[in-house]
């Protein structure tokens, strides 16, 4: 749920560095000239407005479309970022566990000190140099990750992937949008269901993709080739938009690619109550006759304090955040995972894989769960609390507190960072990540062609292939980059290069993935078998009780 490595940012410097060397690339949208900056054999447009700036009386609002654009837009320097909200550590963790976290963060854990502000609703549009309007190349639009609560276009740039493209003979447009995060995105309780406002960062991407409906032919793209792709929030986001509208996606897209996210196995947004009443409390409107509009009044910098009040990511109840997308009525007529069942599901081709311990860096904040007491009263609070916990005594039974059978997954006794860290890191794991993508590709794979696949790529030590680690690789062009490109370009990730291997089509017989591993052979094609029965019975008590 967060971005790509540090890495990834230098093609995004290189870009800015080069806009003195050669005359700015410019296109016309409506009555505006839009200037780009061309570096690289990559022509960049970043930051053009979308929507009106969700700010003063537009904040905590569906976003307003713009619909025309005059004068002159400088798009040569990376879009402000929403307001960012970046999850911290415990500061009392054990001395293992902190070594564990900073070798992750070093290595996959990205940041940007672009400038923040709520007016950030923008798109940016990469191409390869040359390309013009009629063009019509297959259209990649990227969705960031971060939790929900942080991330933007800045940390997500796509000059590798269009330089790739290139070389592949198979040239693609890269776009991607900045939504709001955290308190002005996702803020939930019945008072925000009450005003219709729920999910306002799944309405400003339906937003984006409007635009790129209307406007992307000028960038030289195709309006009818769109193909989503995102990790993580990103790729959450994607299953979203793939079950909202009844599954109609009003033909803004024909393919999605996700990387560690799909449907959630989550409720109703009033679920989200104590984090809505902590931002009132803390942003001191608990007296305010109408408390969401006292929130549209206060300065963004006590908006954003009163949401840091609320555990994070990477505190104690790890991916029982509060910030995570849930019905709400509007965006989301039902949990996301009623919403398969019911069949209103987008048909297009789509990919879906995960990192194989997927649970790990969330479950380092609760190191002080050191017995099966606490384990079970912990799942039953934070994941089932309206099941009664006597119910839940098969899941513990399939969820061992045996370290062999925990994550990171194949590692025996070791990596037990502390009494139940590779029991918890496994429920979790499989509860948010990998059930989720099972039950949605044995839900569809038989109605629409799709793929699986699973990463064992970029190793930390004490964390497995914990979430996130294959995702700054793809941004700089790795052999699974190609696939993205392919599948964009033909709706079929097959034939990309002499990089890749046949990739066959997932079903529920042969359960057949594609294996991304390090080593000699970085691509294996294995079977999506393991923890068969456990995530099953996952699944089942969180279709019956979202949490």
């Amino acid at each position: 749920m967060r971005g790509p490595p540090r890495a990834a940012l230098s093609s995004l410097a290189l870009a800015v560095a080069g806009v003195s060397a050669s005359v700015n690339p410019t296109v016309t949208l409506d009555n505006a000239t839009v200037i780009g900056v061309s570096n690289n054999s990559v022509t960049s447009f970043f930051g053009i407005p979308f929507a009106e700036p969700p700010v003063n009386e537009l904040r905590l609002r569906l976003p307003k479309p713009i619909t025309s654009y005059n004068g002159t837009i400088n798009a040569t320097l990376p879009a402000t970022q929403c307001l960012q909200l970046i999850p911290g550590l415990r500061s009392d963790l054990p001395e293992n566990i902190v070594q564990a976290m900073a070798a992750y963060f070093s290595t996959d854990f990205a940041s940007s000190d672009i400038p923040q502000g709520e007016d950030c609703l923008t798109m940016s549009v990469q191409v390869p140099d040359g390309t013009s309007s009629g063009d019509k190349l297959p259209v990649l639009v990227q969705f960031f990750g971060g939790g929900f609560t942080f991330g933007s276009t800045a940390l997500t740039p796509g000059d590798a992937i269009v330089r790739r493209s290139v070389e592949m003979g198979q040239p693609i447009v890269y776009a991607n949008m900045n939504y709001r995060n955290g308190a002005l995105g996702f803020l939930g309780g019945k008072e925000v269901k009450e005003a219709g406002v729920g999910n306002l960062g799944l309405q400003d991407q339906r937003t984006a993709l409007r635009w790129v409906q209307k406007y992307i032919s000028i960038f030289g793209g195709d309006p009818d080739k769109v193909t989503l792709w995102g990790e993580s929030a990103g790729a959450i986001s994607i299953g979203l938009q793939m079950v909202t509208n009844g599954g109609d996606n009003e033909g803004l897209f024909r393919g999605a690619i996700m990387n560690s996210g799909s449907p959630l196995p989550t409720g109703d947004i009033e679920l989200q109550q104590p984090a809505y009443d902590t931002v009132v409390e803390h942003a001191g409107c608990t007296n305010a006759e109408d408390t969401l509009e006292c929130l549209r009044g206060v300065s963004a910098d006590t908006l954003m304090a009163a949401a840091a009040a609320v555990p994070n990511l990477f505190d104690y109840p790890g991916l029982a955040e509060a910030w995570a997308p849930r019905a709400d009525g509007v965006f989301l007529e039902a949990p996301p995972q009623h919403l398969v069942l019911a069949g209103k599901v987008a048909q297009v081709p789509f990919i879906s894989g995960d990192c194989l311990d997927e649970g790990t860096i969330f479950a380092t904040g609760s190191f002080n769960i050191t017995t099966d007491e606490e384990f079970e009263d912990f799942i039953h609070e934070h994941f089932f609390s309206t099941t009664p916990k006597a119910l839940l005594t098969p899941i513990f039974e399939l969820y061992p507190n045996d370290p062999k059978a925990g994550s990171p997954f194949g590692t025996g006794d070791a990596n037990e960072l502390s009494p139940q860290f590779k029991r918890m890191a496994a429920i979790q794991g499989d509860l948010v990540f990998q059930a989720p993508r099972r039950f949605f590709l044995d839900q569809r794979s038989l109605k629409q062609p799709t793929w699986a696949f699973m990463s064992e790529r970029g190793e930390v030590a004490g964390l497995g292939y914990p979430h996130g680690s294959d995702f700054g690789s793809i941004l700089m062009g790795d052999d699974f980059t190609d696939y993205v490109i392919q599948f964009t370009a033909a709706l079929n990730p097959n034939g990309a290069s002499n990089r890749t291997i046949n990739w066959p089509q997932y079903d529920t017989v042969n359960r057949s993935m594609l294996k991304l591993v390090d080593g000699d052979k970085p691509l294996e094609v294995g079977h999506d078998t393991d923890r068969l029965e456990a995530m099953a019975g996952l699944t089942a008590y969180s279709i019956a009780r979202p949490f």
